[in-house]
């Protein structure tokens, strides 16, 4: 069942103007007439399967154009000063275009690197991070692709599997950007559902057990937290323990284990995220005046197997709705 989220702000539409010249780097373009070629920096926080699938839909995109891409892949590893030296190296290439995947890594990009087209995905609100000036008109050499989440519709699902509710737990990130606005969002909508918010704070992912076994509530909502996700599987040991149910921000937690979602194709923003830079590299496209874009439509997603763990039973009318249950 795809749904519309409410949350979502309204930039999708792209607008395409020339300015920008094509290219940085003049050595790949054949001015002959031949094919040309591009070398492309990825810089990714952490390796998780929704930044792998927004990498892999991006590089899908330029391959279904037909372009020639050499890419520089990068990963911090969770470290953000590694994050700052990638950036600095690229800074210092000859690349056409940088993809920064996640907050923290398009961070260290806007920050250092100035002359190059920079598409970010991946992350929530780019307004908030500093990335750009708007969400309509970027105004720099920086636009791509937002994960914001519908958490008013996620957090809405425990209505339908766990009635008795009274409170959902919160493990993340302080220090991510990223992170604290989802939150936000879900206080704002645990107050409207008449649910009970409790956080816990973690700096890595070592401390993601602990964060969320100190905790005492009846659920857990796990945001787009880079830190928390690539270590959800001790939070699902703690939920499974307890028999709680999971309530994930993208498909790829219910994959690993978590029980429900209206969740985001990472697979599909990454390829919208190509689908631009296809637009800044082949015709002139300026970052600066193309507007931030989310994805329009959302999927429902179970996870049968996680209901069986916790001795739930999911309803049927649910369960009929999903686009997708992993058994």
């Amino acid at each position: 069942m795809k749904r519309t989220p409410l949350t979502l702000l309204g930039a999708t539409a792209l607008a395409v103007t020339l300015g920008l010249s094509a290219c940085s780097g003049d050595g790949t373009t054949d001015d002959a007439g031949g094919a040309q070629s591009y070398d492309i920096g990825i810089t990714q926080i952490v390796e998780h399967p929704s930044l792998d699938a927004a990498r892999e839909g991006f590089k899908q995109a330029l391959a279904d154009a037909g372009l020639e891409v050499s890419y520089d892949e990068q990963n911090a590893q969770g470290d953000q000063s590694t994050a700052t030296s990638i950036a600095t190296t690229f800074a210092g290439d000859d690349l056409d275009l940088v993809l920064a995947i996640a907050t923290p890594t398009a961070q260290a990009s806007v920050q250092t690197i100035t002359d190059v087209p920079i598409l970010i995905t991946a992350v929530t609100d780019p307004v908030e991070a500093g990335l750009v000036d708007s969400w309509e008109a970027p105004g720099g050499n920086v636009t791509g692709t937002s994960d914001i989440n519908p958490v008013d519709e996620q957090l809405g699902l425990l209505g339908d599997i766990a009635p008795d509710a009274q409170s959902v737990g919160i493990v993340y990130s302080a220090g991510e950007v990223n992170s604290q606005i989802q939150v936000d969002l879900a206080r704002e909508a645990a107050d409207e559902l008449g649910l009970e918010v409790q956080e816990a704070t973690v700096t890595n992912s070592s401390e993601v057990q602990q964060a969320a076994e100190s905790l005492d509530v009846d659920a857990y909502y796990v945001p787009t937290d880079n830190t928390v996700v690539s270590a959800l599987e001790a939070l699902l040991q703690v939920a499974e323990s307890r028999s709680l149910p999971v309530i994930a921000s993208e498909g790829d937690s219910v994959e690993r284990g978590a029980l429900a979602t209206y969740g985001l194709d990472y697979e599909q923003l990454g390829y919208q995220t190509g689908e631009m830079a296809v637009q800044v590299l082949t015709e002139g496209a300026d970052p600066a005046e193309m507007p931030v874009e989310t994805l329009s439509e959302l999927s429902l997603i179970l996870n049968s197997s996680a209901a069986e763990r916790i001795g739930m039973e999911l309803p049927t009318e649910l369960v009929d709705s999903a686009d997708t249950v992993f058994e």
